[in-house]
């Protein structure tokens, strides 16, 4: 499809990615579609993420959710940028092929591929792979059994090196709503049943990602799903997408029949949970973040603060506080927050603390003065 002249302004630009997040309204579709069609959310917490399905879906029932990852139905692996995600077991064979480059590169980058540089790899995750078929193992566990053979490297680099080279799920009790337990691991064929694709497929990676995320340039694809050089790849996708322009210029490419509804589309208050793909899906935050804004939400620890849309831009943060049979949900706003608005999120607020603490006598929302 031929390039036009559209120019997307900031605000145009947040509006068609809420409408594709389901940030502009909460849609009520299965679980496992809605996942699907998100490409997996970030879930390297063992719960937050639940807040990220409540956002974006009617009527979400947690422990239903917890059920359908005990069942299978979802899991959680390493995936995009070498972070855990939950996806279907579709996808986890579809995705873990194509961004096994940029997971090994982690690897190979981080301070457990320096420890393991010049050991048999393949040998590690053959052995890795014949511990883990007899049952789930901690990564604790693993590298210790690892380390009974090669006693020379560190039992956590061992484990990292089959994290990283053997697709693993955590798998339940882990991440289930209500309960807890070890990051036990499993081969992730075993486990869904399902052989894993030997063969990237950058395309299809590009085009739903462009489904969830859109319109966006090159770099921000890249930066979402860790890989790079896939300019060859968009470029060969060219005639299929439509490619608009952003205020600085920059090519935005886009499906053709993607929503893109304007920027005077109405965006309600939405509580996004601490990782949501929403901050981390593209190179460039600005449509949804200010400079100010990415700035109070970076730390040092990388546990960054769970995040408020006002108006369709992360305006505050936020936490929930349990006190005596009560939860107050604290909004910490990063500027004085508007009497409408501020209603809009006392509103939400109370929504969200029915759903993570619906046991608690007493709910209340409190809007701390702007940090």
């Amino acid at each position: 499809m031929a390039a036009t002249d559209t120019v997307l302004s900031r605000r145009a630009l947040n509006r068609a990615t809420l409408a594709r997040q389901f940030l502009l309204q909460r849609v009520d579709r299965p679980v496992t579609e809605v996942v699907d069609h998100l490409v997996g959310l970030q879930a390297q917490t063992t719960h937050t993420w639940y807040v990220g399905l409540q956002s974006r879906i009617e009527g979400l029932d947690p422990h239903t959710v917890g059920g359908m990852l005990t069942d299978g139905e979802l899991v959680r692996l390493p995936l995009m940028r070498s972070t855990l995600h939950l996806v279907t077991p579709r996808d986890c064979r579809l995705l873990r092929a194509t961004v096994q480059e940029a997971i090994a590169r982690d690897l190979a980058r981080s301070s457990h591929g320096k420890a393991t540089a010049g050991v048999d790899l393949d040998a590690v995750v053959d052995a890795g792979r014949a511990l883990l078929d007899k049952r789930p193992l901690t990564p604790s566990e693993l590298g210790a059994r690892l380390a009974e053979r090669w006693t020379d490297v560190p039992a956590n680099d061992l484990a990292y090196v089959v994290r990283c080279l053997l697709p693993t799920v955590q798998v339940p009790p882990r991440g289930v709503w209500g309960a807890s337990g070890a990051p036990a691991l499993a081969p992730a064929d075993t486990w869904t049943g399902l052989p894993m694709d030997s063969e990237p497929d950058p395309d299809t990676l590009v085009l739903r990602y462009l489904a969830a995320f859109g319109p966006a340039t090159v770099r921000d694809v890249q930066a979402w799903s860790g890989l790079t050089r896939l300019r060859g790849v968009v470029d060969r996708l060219r005639e299929r997408l439509v490619v608009l322009r952003g205020e600085d210029g920059a090519e935005l490419f886009d499906l053709p029949d993607a929503p893109r509804p304007g920027p005077d589309a109405a965006a309600p208050v939405r509580f996004l949970y601490d990782f949501d793909n929403l901050l981390r899906g593209h190179a460039d935050r600005s449509r949804v973040i200010s400079a100010e804004g990415l700035g109070r939400i970076t730390s040092r620890n990388g546990m960054p603060p769970a995040t408020v849309l006002v108006d369709g831009e992360v305006r505050a943060a936020w936490r929930v506080v349990r006190e005596r049979g009560r939860a107050a949900l604290e909004v910490i706003p990063f500027a004085p927050i508007g009497d409408t608005d501020r209603g809009e999120v006392e509103a939400e607020g109370l929504r969200l603390l029915g759903f993570l603490v619906p046991d608690h006598e007493g709910h209340e929302v409190r809007l701390a003065r702007s940090a």
